[in-house]
């Protein structure tokens, strides 16, 4: 593999701690800002509206730029954004500074899949790009737990140092490794993403992706103050059990990868049902330590499981329904898995912040998860009737 490919990897190897980072982070922040765990839960719906909404449409502003000189100026907005989250004096700050980095994520992933292809030979491009994203995950297995314990032992600005540091360190990669006249495919239009938006069978797919990645955020996002306030583990535990969660993360995407190869409809159909289960479980486990452990690396299997097959399914429908507008269908399901996050985080929010408690998120993700069930079975069965597939397109 060419090393510019290790400078995008590096890249999103910062993006997906910035990104993920903060959920280990929340209780901490919650006090030093002098704000309510929900209030600090904000943090992570608005970070993934920024990517939901961000991405579709400074893609589109942007196609026309340089690709190097855009992956520059995106690293730079990145560094800025995540200084800015450092040095916030407020909360309201640290709201925009969470923005600015998220619109760097959305238009980062939107564009470097593409390049990544273009580095290798055409029989090596899936490879490239499985290269590009072992950033991503990686950054869940080690620069999560890592990021959480550095901000538990200096404070959680100091984890948003060394984010920025990570950015810095892409930013000159890219600059030194990546070659100026990068292929610059056809920018693609807002009017696209409409045509995709306007059929029916997408947009059941794209719920079901929301819904089901979406669910397991509920609990997800509040998981260091479940761990130390309803579980009991010291604060100091918590990064090593997100290494944990993130092992079995990482685990799920490639189990979940290969059994959605073939009929990847029946796949999301047992999985959004086993990942229910385990939420509402995870309800009663929460108390135990080692019960919630167990149950905790089932839910990390399961919760990142679905999304190849969530992927593939929309493509499948997406050359069916709106063959010209394939990528833009992949480019807004990927969308759809940041508007999960958004509705996760904000549910799991109004959760705690009822009678209900934080005790009660695991389950409300459940339901969430068990709508996407519905929804999968809705699309099986129009799959299985073509004529009604007509109508809703």
């Amino acid at each position: 593999m060419p090393l510019a490919l290790f400078a995008l990897t590096i890249a999103a190897y910062a993006i997906g701690t910035t990104e993920f980072v903060i959920v280990g982070l929340l209780p901490t922040v919650a006090n030093d800002l002098s704000v309510s765990l929900p209030m600090a839960g904000l943090i992570v719906s608005v970070y993934a509206l920024g990517v939901t909404f961000g991405a579709p449409v400074l893609t589109a502003l942007t196609g026309r730029l340089n690709r190097k000189t855009l992956l520059l100026g995106l690293m730079g907005l990145f560094i800025v954004g995540n200084s800015a989250a450092a040095l916030s004096p407020g909360y309201e700050i640290l709201l925009v500074a969470r923005v600015i980095s998220a619109f760097a994520h959305g238009v980062f992933f939107s564009i470097g899949a593409t390049i990544a292809a273009d580095l290798v030979p055409e029989n090596r491009r899936a490879s490239a790009i499985a290269m590009m994203f072992t950033g991503l995950t990686v950054a869940i297995v080690t620069g999560v737990p890592l990021g959480t314990f550095i901000g538990q032992i200096f404070g959680w600005r100091a984890t948003f140092w060394g984010v920025s540091l990570l950015g810095v360190i892409a930013f000159a990669g890219i600059a030194l490794l990546l070659h100026g006249n990068l292929n610059r495919a056809a920018p693609a239009r807002l009017i696209d993403q409409v045509r995709v938006l306007g059929s029916g069978r997408l947009l059941l797919v794209f719920a079901m992706t929301a819904l089901g990645y979406g669910g397991t955020f509920v609990a997800f996002t509040y998981l260091a103050s479940i761990l130390q306030d309803i579980t009991g583990f010291a604060e100091s535990r918590v990064s090593l059990i997100l290494v944990l969660y993130g092992l079995a993360i990482a685990a799920g995407n490639l189990v979940g990868g290969r059994i959605a190869d073939r009929d990847p409809v029946r796949a999301l159909t047992g999985l959004f049902a086993a990942q229910a289960l385990v939420l509402l479980i995870f309800s009663f486990t929460s108390v135990s330590p080692v019960l919630a452990i167990i149950t905790l690396a089932a839910l990390g299997f399961l919760s990142f499981a679905s999304v190849p097959g969530l992927q593939l399914y929309v493509v499948q429908l997406a050359k069916l329904h709106r063959p010209g507008g394939v990528d833009v269908a992949s480019a807004l399901n990927i969308a759809a898995f940041n508007l999960g996050i958004a509705i996760g985080a904000w549910v799991g929010g109004l959760v705690v912040a009822s009678p209900l408690g934080l005790g009660a998120t695991p389950w409300v993700g459940a339901v969430l998860v068990a709508g996407a069930l519905v929804l999968t079975l809705w699309s099986a069965n129009l799959d299985r009737r073509p004529q009604l597939v007509c109508e809703t397109t």
